[in-house]
């Protein structure tokens, strides 16, 4: 970086920091709230599916639900570790939660946040059985496929880095999905149930991309935290949920 350049148009174009040391203060507040909020679901997330295991009707959707339990949690380690490179208490951190706590089903959180657990909203609604499993597992993680496209990009190098390595392996989380779905699909008794899980889900899995014409995206886009504004996401999510589940006639 130019030594007279302010950082926030170094940023803005593209620059990348590498370091805690060279991260000034407001920018240090919002990577840590952004990784926070990554780690949150991974775990809320895994543990979720750690309760879908026991729901799988057969041993290859075990493994598939085991494997994304596992992952998960490896993805909010690997994230946490990078927090922890700022100073955060990764041992005390991971146990701040009752990951595993859900609310009641009938519920309705909108996008709001418990206090100091930054989770998706969508992490704190319970998963009832397998199908209601298989299909959230879908759209969010078509949601999460899109979102990656921005936390891929970020401007701090070192996170961006984890975040590469963790997006194919997310992408094959949706994919045993699909996989669940086609067999789930396959009867219209199953396509019923999946229906009545669509519409209970969907909205919720929407509201983790935020608000449309957000204050706060701006704050992020100087800091090359973010690029693609939150209802562009949200389009871009609804087109893939639309052909995904027109392709299972749900």
């Amino acid at each position: 970086m130019s030594e007279t350049m302010n950082i926030e148009d170094y940023l803005a174009q593209g620059g990348v920091l590498t370091a805690p040391e060279n991260v000034p203060a407001r920018y240090r507040g919002e990577l840590l709230r952004l990784m926070s909020s990554f780690v949150d679901s991974e775990l809320a997330a895994s543990a979720g599916f750690a309760d879908a295991i026991n729901f799988a009707p057969g041993i290859k959707e075990r493994i598939a639900a085991s494997l994304i339990t596992l992952e998960k949690a490896d993805h909010a380690g690997r994230v946490l570790a990078v927090m922890g490179d700022f100073g955060t208490d990764t041992e005390r951190y991971q146990a701040s939660h009752d990951w595993a706590a859900r609310v009641e089903r009938k519920a309705d959180l909108g996008a709001a946040r418990r206090p100091g657990d930054m989770r998706l909203s969508v992490f704190h609604y319970p998963v009832t059985d397998w199908v209601d499993a298989v299909v959230m597992n879908i759209l969010q993680g078509l949601a999460t496929g899109v979102q990656m496209t921005e936390l891929t990009r970020v401007s701090y190098g070192p996170l961006a880095d984890v975040f590469r390595e963790i997006e194919p392996r997310e992408a094959h989380h949706a994919e045993l999905g699909l996989e669940g779905l086609e067999r789930i699909a396959a009867s219209e008794e199953g396509r019923e149930a999946a229906r009545a899980s669509v519409a209970y889900w969907r909205g919720r899995v929407a509201e983790g991309f935020g608000a449309a014409n957000s204050d706060r995206f701006q704050t992020l886009a100087k800091f090359g935290l973010r690029h693609i504004p939150n209802e562009t996401l949200l389009a871009r999510w609804q087109a893939l949920a639309d052909d995904t589940l027109a392709a299972f006639d749900l």
